[in-house]
């Protein structure tokens, strides 16, 4: 039997295939679900692929072209190959062979490769990386982010604690908010006051992604009276939760609403999930760590998790 892999192109009419094998894989997460990665199809050529071996499905890479570079994904945090249960080490390893003969042969001339965190894998599913090892990949980029694992985390810090008696004193309330523009308004006036950017999302975008994701996306705000001074914009999908946007008004840092607001949904609302990510607190490549930013969550009990990132050169 012939147990060479093919490759196929993703094409629309198989959305439902793909969907549905993200959903069974052992490390795929909604961000590769099409409805999120299609979001942004007018910014990114889409260049999908899907890895079959005898006919059966055993993988997917969620990928964009850029000029000569194909990118997996340059519009997601990481997008790496995905992997069924049934997809082995030598699988992965044949996968690798057969993209380093077939891309040049597409006019790709270099492999830019997101792996997906191992705090996201529902099994183990670094087969990836020896691939990438015995290709003599180069590590290119290494962002630091904070995460915290819920059934055995560490105590907060005793600045945490404190924001969390003041935050409780102000009257601070802590609710999952359905409308995100009054958030939107204290992130996007954030991030340009102090970084000169803007949120990767538009609030038009967030809210359709909420819209098709309702019970993978999620907005938690704290209140004082009717102003929201604080909030979270938390992705979930089976036993891990990441923060993907965290931002407070001036009111807000004043009283410890942040504080309060973690406090809330690390050991209340999400007690039960498996692992809480911060996010990233790195830029240039990872070569700039943000030290404010990490020791917020540091003060939370996170710990370091690496998005690694390589580079094959075809």
């Amino acid at each position: 039997m012939d147990n060479r892999i093919e490759i196929q192109r993703y094409i629309p009419a198989l959305q439902s295939e793909w969907d549905t094998f993200v959903e069974n894989s052992r490390n795929g997460t909604f961000l590769f679900f099409r409805g999120y990665m299609d979001y942004h199809s007018d910014r990114f050529t889409d260049s999908s692929l899907l890895f079959r071996c005898n006919g059966r499905l055993v993988a997917v890479l969620p990928a964009n072209r850029n000029g000569e570079v194909l990118w997996s994904h340059q519009g997601l945090t990481y997008g790496g190959l995905v992997l069924s249960p049934k997809c082995t080490a030598n699988h992965v390893l044949d996968i690798f062979s057969r993209l380093l003969l077939w891309l040049p042969d597409q006019g790709v001339s270099k492999w830019i490769y997101k792996c997906v965190p191992d705090i996201y894998h529902r099994y183990p599913s670094q087969e990836d990386l020896y691939a990438l090892f015995r290709n003599n990949a180069c590590l290119i980029s290494r962002n630091l982010s904070t995460a915290i694992p819920l059934s055995s985390r560490i105590s907060f810090s005793q600045l945490r604690r404190r924001g969390i008696k003041k935050a409780l004193s102000a009257g601070v309330v802590i609710r999952e908010d359905f409308g995100l523009e009054k958030f939107w308004e204290i992130l996007s006036g954030n991030l340009s006051e102090r970084y000169n950017t803007k949120p990767v999302h538009t609030i038009e975008e967030i809210s359709l992604l909420k819209s098709r994701f309702p019970d993978n996306i999620h907005l938690f705000t704290a209140c004082k009276g009717d102003r929201v001074v604080a909030g979270s914009v938390i992705f979930e999908m089976n036993d891990w939760v990441h923060s993907q946007y965290i931002s407070a008004s001036s009111e807000g840092k004043d009283v410890g609403a942040l504080d309060l607001l973690f406090h809330y949904l690390i050991t209340d609302h999400y007690a039960a999930k498996s692992i809480f990510d911060f996010g990233q607190s790195t830029e240039n490549m990872g070569y700039y760590l943000n030290n404010g930013l990490i020791a917020q969550k540091e003060g939370f009990g996170g710990r370091g998790i690496v998005y690694d990132t390589y580079e094959l050169n075809l």
